[in-house]
């Protein structure tokens, strides 16, 4: 059975929600979104979809699917978040340039990935690695 994945895009200025065979949704975020308000937006902009399992990328350090630091273009309350609890489904969570990355990458060689929004994300794919 395959699962459905819902991928997240937590950004400075928006939150980006995609599954296949679903059409984006989104809402805004900012310098004051904190965690618990991105959760209950985010189960409100899907209520009515179906997913297994959820991959993050978020605008901050990420260590060990872990976020180390609140991100400068939003709230407070970040760093070590658990989202998984708190959407009750297993969670992913990366850095959102590496997340893009990876997404854009087409294998061999490497590639500097160079991501430009709210802020400036940068990431190393090389060999297939992520570095």
């Amino acid at each position: 059975m395959k699962r459905k994945v819902l991928v997240v895009d937590i950004g400075g200025t928006h939150v980006k929600l995609l599954m296949s065979s679903r059409d984006q949704r989104e809402f805004a975020s900012g310098p004051r979104m904190r965690p618990e308000e991105m959760i209950a937006r985010f189960k409100e902009t899907v209520r009515e979809w179906k997913f297994d399992v959820a991959s993050i990328g978020f605008p901050a350090c990420v260590r060990k699917g872990r976020i180390t630091k609140d991100p400068k273009h939003l709230g407070k309350g970040w760093a070590g978040f658990n989202f998984g609890r708190a959407l009750g489904k297993p969670v992913r969570v990366i850095n959102d340039a590496a997340m893009q990355a990876l997404g854009s990458y087409h294998g061999g060689g490497r590639m500097l990935f160079l991501g430009l929004g709210t802020g400036l994300g940068s990431a190393l794919v090389w060999k297939k690695t992520l570095l």
